[in-house]
């Protein structure tokens, strides 16, 4: 009997799927273990999935992918990715989801395995949601340029420090070398629940080679990791675990600066797909493994990308690969997410053209050194022109490690709070960070966010996260005031050579002096629109007038 060419199609293609399927015939999830049934409101839930699957590299999307496939209880479908824990291609392996629920009620759930030629569902599974008694507002969004807003709708201003990093085994400092390099007290447990005692609420932190390394395998210049050869630094991955529920316990929000990895970031890294997919799942690692927290405030991209862009002076990477970059991978990043964290990345002084616009980053930053004066005058422009919210994300009188810092410590010092200062009475989320920790928490600075916390507490409180700015002069200084509900908040920092006696603002009623020192006010006094007072060159003043 004679076999038609059309038939001969359909048998080798019925042979090549039962193939296909003897293949990937162990493909499967095996078990799905939630660790609770219930839970309040912004609780972390996770949920432990056995498979059996087939891969090279778990981490590979492409090669195995893990999806917590949820229904909200307004109706509300997530897509929240998992990942992999232990276990071998082949046989059976431990995998985990970690969800954050922001709504009250009943969530139903399954899972949903891909490898290539092959997907496999769970059964679904309910998650009842409770209203929970004030453990936490939510995850953090953008509100306006003052505020960001929680979950609940609680506004939100961040008091900010960068803590990049742990002590490093070997620091290049040239004078603080031997300051930067003590272990037992420049290291996470230690420096954030001082940040935090001293009313420090939002810290920004770094992975890279040295800190949270977590796709490095050795050679990482810090004692606290060790060498790997898994899909992902296990030392890295439990130290990141570690620091970001302590921020939670403290109420502590990160700006996790995520960087890119072990990869060689050249023009290739920005255009290359094959170097956009690797990234894509480092990405997916990183939302899946710490997107549940409410302490992980913004994802940063990357610190100070133009710095990557003039690598080579004489042959920069163009604009538009960034600026691409950044359009492709922040859309990808809201798609990932479900929770809606912020986006965000940053420049050291030189701006990416079209950057500031891209649809998808919600909040532009850039850094500022030697030159703390122009903070305001930056953050207004930069709105205006972007009309997105703005952070200066480091700041300082000095960037040059190379130089002895104590030669001029009383500037720095100065420059420290002004910075602070300054960031309560302009437009901005997050006040300005200041760089240099170990050095600040050397000179006893770390008070100094006392004074702010408090007034910055204040202010949403007064103002129920409302600011209007107010008029205000100082003679040839500039004054700032802002309005907050029935308290009218004043500011003023002496760059002049000569004192200054009043304030004229456009507020009347009982006025108070802050003492910055003990972070109290003062006793009251009459103000008619006038502040009586004394600043000497070189010091800061707060009033508030209710």
């Amino acid at each position: 009997m004679q076999t038609s060419f059309s038939s001969m199609k359909r048998i080798i293609a019925l042979a090549a799927a039962l193939a296909l399927g003897s293949l990937y015939a162990g493909a499967q999830i095996v078990s799905v273990t939630p660790s609770k049934d219930n839970c309040s409101i912004y609780q972390r839930t996770d949920v432990a999935v056995v498979l059996k699957g087939e891969w090279q590299n778990p981490i590979r999307q492409e090669e195995a992918k893990l999806d917590m496939l949820i229904l909200s209880p307004s109706g509300k479908t997530l897509v929240l990715p998992a990942f992999w824990v232990s276990g071998e291609s082949g046989s059976e392996s431990l995998w985990q989801a970690r969800f954050t629920p922001q709504e009250t009620g009943v969530y139903k759930y399954s899972f949903r395995y891909s490898q290539p030629g092959i997907e496999s569902v769970s059964e679904t599974c309910t998650l009842t949601v409770n209203a929970g008694e004030g453990q936490s507002h939510g995850m953090l969004h953008t509100n306006d340029n003052w505020t960001l807003k929680f979950d609940d709708g609680t506004p939100y201003r961040g008091i900010g420090e960068n803590i990049c990093w742990e002590s490093r085994a070997n620091d290049d400092s040239k004078f603080f070398k031997d300051l930067h390099e003590q272990h037992d007290r420049f290291n996470y447990p230690v420096m954030l629940p001082k940040f935090a005692q001293n009313g420090g609420n939002f810290i920004r932190v770094w992975m890279c080679g040295w800190n949270f390394p977590i796709d490095k395998k050795s050679r990482f210049n810090n004692i606290r990791y060790t060498d790997s050869e898994g899909p992902m630094n296990e030392s890295a991955v439990k130290r990141l675990d570690e620091t970001v529920e302590l921020c939670e316990q403290l109420g502590i929000s990160i700006m996790l600066c995520m960087g890119a990895g072990e990869n060689r970031t050249d023009e290739n890294f920005f255009v290359s797909e094959e170097a956009r997919a690797s990234h894509r799942n480092r990405l997916r690692y990183i939302v899946a493994r710490w997107g549940y927290s409410p302490a992980i405030a913004m994802w940063e991209f990357f610190n100070e990308v133009d710095n990557i862009q003039f690598g080579n002076r004489q042959h920069p990477i163009p604009h538009e690969a960034i600026t691409s970059w950044h359009a492709h991978m922040s859309k990808y990043l809201k798609g990932l997410d479900p929770y809606g964290h912020i986006v965000t990345t940053s420049i050291s002084h030189r701006d990416v053209i079209g950057m500031n616009d891209v649809p998808d980053m919600d909040i532009n930053q850039k850094h500022i050194y030697n030159n703390t004066i122009v903070i305001p005058e930056t953050i207004d422009r930069y709105e205006a022109n972007h009309g997105k919210p703005y952070i200066i994300g480091e700041f300082g009188y000095e960037w040059d490690w190379s130089k002895n810092f104590d030669e001029f410590g009383d500037g720095m010092d100065m420059d420290f709070r002004r910075g602070l200062w300054y960031g309560l009475f302009c437009p901005t989320p997050v006040t300005p960070m200041s760089w240099w920790w170990e050095y600040f928490d050397n000179r006893d600075m770390v008070r100094y966010f006392n004074a702010p916390a408090m007034v910055n507490k204040e202010m949403l409180e007064s103002g129920k996260g409302t600011f209007e700015p107010v008029s205000a002069t100082a003679g040839k200084v500039k004054a700032f005031a802002v309005k907050c509900g029935a308290k009218t908040y004043v500011y003023v920092f002496n760059s002049g050579k000569s004192s200054i006696k009043s304030i004229t603002v456009a507020a009347k009623g009982s006025v108070k002096e802050l003492d910055i020192e003990k972070a109290q006010w003062g006793k009251a006094s009459k103000c008619n629109g006038t502040i009586r007072t004394s600043i000497a060159p070189k010091s800061e003043k707060v009033f508030v007038i209710e």
